[in-house]
């Protein structure tokens, strides 16, 4: 096998692993893809004559791909009040596939996607790229040019921000997550505000992302009251939810008319809901396949 073909089906291999660090770096699968591709063409042209691991090269390449993209973001943001969600991994409710637990890279899923939208390039690449796929820092470091030593505090800074944001880990329990939401969207439904109360965490958060095409459904309600009352417009005349998995964890996909208008993942931890997110964003929504859920 010639060093081209070996290359081809090395990065094959290596793939998924590679659009699951890009989707960590990035929060969107369109530019997931759209990195890898140009990770593809930067390592066809360098050629891998001489590397000793291909997986670390190409995750290397896929790295400052990415934190390229992210420092080409500061001129523009998607949201009018700053909240930007990422691009939610749907699933059916009965379990994810391989691909998306490749994609799935750590248990706290899209609880930890929101905090890593709040760092900065250089500390998102070490954390994620440390934390979360073992890269050392002697690799990391000419990424961002800084030492090794630099790039552990990089991703020490980026560790405590993600504690700061109080990124609750899941019930472990889909089955005692999905009875919590069941029971949450059950009393949106009756209109039960005292029952969306008690589903709640007392300090719970709501993020709705309706990106630039509807800025008047963006917004981050904070608390278990103001939450509820924002929950009690989930149930509309002709609106249907569909239980499914967002990012490993129990949330659903909302349609009206046949069409999908949000997103919903939540995190439950110890038997209260703790964060919803909603994607409501229709231009990303549209690119999201769902095809899987029926």
């Amino acid at each position: 096998m010639t060093e081209p073909d070996l290359l081809t089906e090395g990065f094959e291999e290596n793939r998924q692993r590679l659009r699951a660090v890009a989707y960590r770096m990035l929060g969107s699968f369109a530019e997931a893809d759209d990195a890898v591709q140009e990770t593809w063409i930067r390592a066809s042209r360098a050629g891998a004559d001489g590397v000793d691991s291909l997986g670390a090269w190409l995750t290397t390449i896929v790295g400052r791909v990415c934190l390229n993209m992210l420092r080409s973001r500061k001129a523009r943001r998607e949201s009018l009040m700053g909240v930007h969600l990422p691009d939610p991994v749907v699933s059916r409710d009965e379990g994810t596939t391989p691909e998306e637990e490749t994609l799935l890279a750590d248990s706290v899923g899209l609880a930890l996607q929101v905090v890593l939208e709040t760092l900065t390039p250089a500390e998102r690449l070490a954390f994620v790229l440390h934390d979360l796929f073992d890269l050392p820092f002697d690799e990391i470091a000419p990424m961002v040019g800084r030492t090794p030593a630099t790039a552990r505090q990089l991703a020490s800074r980026a560790r405590r921000r993600v504690r700061g944001g109080d990124v609750h880990v899941p019930e472990p329990d889909i089955a005692r997550q999905r009875e919590v939401v069941t029971a949450f969207f059950d009393a949106a439904h009756r209109g039960d505000f005292e029952g969306l109360v008690a589903a709640l965490h007392p300090d719970a958060v709501l993020r709705a992302d309706g990106g630039t095409a509807r800025p008047e459904a963006t917004m981050v309600v904070q608390g278990a009251e103001n939450v509820a009352g924002q929950a009690l417009l989930f149930h509309r005349p002709g609106t249907e939810l569909q239980p499914a998995l967002v990012n490993g964890a129990a949330g659903v996909v909302v349609t009206q008319e046949e069409r999908v208008v949000a997103i919903i993942g939540l995190t439950v931890s110890a038997g209260r809901i703790v964060e919803l997110n909603v994607m409501g964003d229709p231009e990303r929504l549209a690119r999201i396949d769902l095809s899987d859920l029926g």
